[in-house]
């Protein structure tokens, strides 16, 4: 069954596995005492830190291990804040950042301070100048993800961090996504990751901090890891960690080629095979594994149950597969399709012929759908100009149904005429726009409705 989803979680690399199960004979004892186990458990832990810095591109003593990566980040960004809070409150994020940056800055917020969100183009990267113009007096820390985790676009870290630098601000990277790829350019000041995300075992994060760096640990510290992560380091999942990253990082060069490859078939070959298809991110500065597209007049949670049965383990960042039934807040702030939303991240070692079953298979299983749904089979033919309106009651149906009634409609309504959607579905002030940007329609904007939900506006233009 072809796994599709290592953005969530790589499977464990055979490296990992070979040092954890080695480690849990060699690695058991307490790396803190001074007699024979802990010592030989201590030069454990220094030969993982040693190859994990070389890896992120650190001093040994600048990095530390934490429970996870999410660790990593609350720990990186409350300890900077602290450290430089005579230098202001203003924490400075991408739109696009993990949940696990947006936490933090929603408490850092909830305890007084400011967040200044970046926007993102369509494409889902920061302005570099934009980001720069957010850093204002009393900024005491900025952050910014090397790589998104939904649509793979690569982020301009080099030329942020230079703006930070020059505005005195310590730029945060959240390398989990791409630090199995590479090291992170540009000077960065702290960093954070996640082993599973490269192929090591879950529950180990890492957080480096440049020395320089104003940082003031948050929360009850004891010896261990400089204080920035107290308790008891899980020994063999750390030295698995470092054991893997080390070994994707000499396969990365070759394997990023090869996947990038398969990806780009995805990428060109999706639109082609099913209609009505939106594919996201940056085409050329992603990640070498990651693919997102969006289907139109499609329930995601039904698509990915339709491909899990067909063999196909895949993610994805439609509002319709959550149970808080919000958009995606990556999808949201590019201002892209969030609707029967496909994320595809290839494994190390995925072979070409899985990726052309996927192809194969894929056209089937959405037709399915939308024929479930009762989706228009092809755009309505225009009719003669005119002014008339038309009113489509969606309130209490979810996506991807506002948008279905709107494509089975906008043939009824004259050229220039409009079509309102009453809709209270937070994924219809999302998918409304991108239907009209996809089908060269005019989105006129929204109103509060007096039965209740918003009122969508779409003007016929052709």
């Amino acid at each position: 069954m072809p796994y599709f989803d290592a953005a969530s979680a790589a499977p464990l690399h055979p490296v990992a596995r070979q040092a954890l199960l080695a480690s849990l004979d060699e690695g058991w004892a307490d790396p803190a005492r001074l007699y024979r186990e802990g010592r030989r458990a201590r030069l454990l832990l220094d030969a993982a830190r040693e190859a994990a810095a070389e890896a992120v591109g650190c001093r040994p003593d600048e990095l530390v291990f934490t429970p996870s990566g999410t660790r990593a980040v609350h720990a990186g960004i409350s300890g900077a804040l602290a450290g430089r809070r005579r230098v202001g409150t203003g924490l400075v994020v991408s739109a696009v950042e993990h949940s696990s940056v947006l936490h933090a800055g929603e408490r850092h917020a909830a305890a007084g301070g400011t967040v200044t969100e970046v926007p993102v183009g369509r494409s889902g990267a920061v302005d570099a100048e934009v980001f720069a113009r957010a850093l204002e007096a009393g900024t005491a820390l900025a952050c910014l993800q090397s790589a998104n985790h939904e649509v793979g676009t690569e982020q301009p870290v080099a030329e942020v961090a230079e703006a930070c630098r020059a505005a005195g601000v310590p730029l945060l990277v959240d390398a989990a996504q791409s630090l199995g790829w590479g090291p992170v350019a540009g000077g960065w000041s702290l960093l954070a990751a996640s082993a599973h995300k490269w192929g090591g075992p879950a529950g180990v994060g890492l957080l480096a901090v440049r020395k320089g760096v104003r940082f003031a640990p948050q929360g009850p510290a004891d010896e261990r890891e400089s204080g920035r992560a107290p308790g008891f380091e899980n020994l063999p999942a750390i030295v698995a960690a470092a054991a893997s990253l080390r070994a994707v990082r000499a396969e990365a060069a070759a394997e990023a080629t090869r996947l990038r490859g398969l990806v780009d078939r995805i990428r060109a070959r999706v639109p082609e095979l099913v209609p009505d298809v939106e594919v996201v991110g940056d085409p050329v500065a992603r990640l070498p594994h990651l693919v997102t597209f969006s289907c139109l007049y499609v329930d995601g949670e039904t698509l990915l149950h339709e491909l899990d049965r067909e063999g196909f383990s895949v993610s994805s960042g439609s509002s319709c597969t959550s149970s808080t039934l919000t958009p995606s807040h990556v999808l949201r702030a590019m201002g892209v399709l969030s609707e029967g939303n496909v994320r595809v991240s290839l494994p190390a070692g995925t072979p070409a012929e899985d990726v052309d079953r996927f192809l194969d298979v894929l056209p089937g299983v959405v037709a399915q759908v939308r024929e479930r749904l009762g989706a228009p089979a092809a755009p309505a033919a225009a009719p003669a100009a005119g002014t008339g309106a038309l009113v489509v009651d969606a309130l209490g149906r979810r996506c991807p149904i506002p948008v279905i009634e709107l494509a089975k409609v906008i043939g009824d309504v004259p050229v220039g005429g409009t079509v309102t959607v009453l809709a209270d579905d937070a994924a219809a002030r999302l998918d409304i726009p991108a239907w009209c940007e996809m089908r060269g329609q005019e989105y006129v904007g929204e109103e509060p409705s007096e039965r209740g939900g918003v009122a969508y506006v779409v003007r016929r233009v052709a």
